[in-house]
């Protein structure tokens, strides 16, 4: 595995993205919490066990959190304590995770590398992302993406269900994990605002590419680097993906059924341990 180099690399800033996206989220109500982001994986809210993850990381020093809001805000002692004692840098969510990415981004520094990921992403690891920031950096490009081939996540962990992105050369799931390298890159969040609502209907975020790769890929015949190539286009600036081997990368909290999935995860029943 690669590792981050402390004497020439800035370190990245963390951003954690923990709002909800709507008044009442499925998997608030099912366990119980004041909002996703607190709902309980091992017995700790998830938040804090990405928050974690990330401070252990080699790779990045300052921690942005978008979310949750204010009133969710005194659920949570250990949450509440981190954000008083300055711990994390806290800021009030947005209407959407775009919009909430697309502020918090404009508060940091143009100078620091972004890692952004999401309250949900409940397994993930300082070794996740050690390697992830590491590979992202090597990569020379503006905006980097994690991402884990389909199969290694449904050999991993059978019967859990995972949205796969289907190209000519292979099946992919994201990550949530994004690496923004360079200040053009953080226009990014804007595309993200007009896709998000199909983010699990793969055909439609191609199509934003143009009718042309819309048909190469519902025909098999659009690559993931090809995608990758156009969207750079569209956008203006490079974006590159890394390929994980952590199939756990792919795995977030989207509905109840996952919440319940991760906690069979974290209690051994089921697929490789978190580290």
């Amino acid at each position: 595995m690669m590792a981050c180099s402390e004497e020439i690399e800035t370190p990245f800033t963390g951003l954690v993205l923990a709002g909800d996206r709507g008044p009442i989220d499925p998997v608030a109500e099912a366990t119980g919490a004041a909002c996703k982001a607190l709902s309980p994986v091992g017995g700790r809210p998830m938040v804090l066990r990405v928050l974690e993850a990330l401070e252990a990381s080699g790779c990045v020093g300052e921690l942005v959190l978008s979310g949750p809001t204010r009133e969710a805000l005194p659920a949570s002692e250990e949450i509440r304590a981190g954000i008083d004692s300055a711990r994390w840098c806290w800021r009030e969510p947005r209407s959407s995770p775009s919009e909430s990415a697309g502020e918090a981004l404009a508060s940091i520094s143009p100078a620091s590398p972004v890692l952004l990921t999401t309250a949900d992403h409940a397994l993930l690891s300082a070794e996740i992302v050690d390697h992830f920031c590491a590979w992202a950096r090597d990569a020379s490009a503006d905006l980097v993406v994690g991402m884990v081939r389909y199969d290694d996540v449904m050999c991993a962990f059978p019967g859990m269900r995972r949205t796969g992105i289907r190209f000519r050369d292979d099946t992919y799931c994201g990550c949530n994990l994004f690496a923004f390298l360079s200040p053009a890159a953080r226009g990014a969040a804007e595309f993200w605002r007009r896709i998000e609502q199909d983010r699990k209907k793969p055909w439609r975020m191609i199509s934003v590419l143009g009718w042309c790769p819309l048909l190469r890929y519902v025909s098999g015949r659009l690559s993931l680097d090809d995608a990758l190539g156009l969207l750079s286009r569209r956008m203006g600036f490079s974006i590159a993906k890394v390929m994980l081997p952590y199939p756990q990368a792919a795995v977030d909290v989207d509905k109840p059924s996952d919440w319940e999935f991760v906690e069979r995860i974290v209690r051994g029943e089921v697929g490789p341990q978190p580290s």
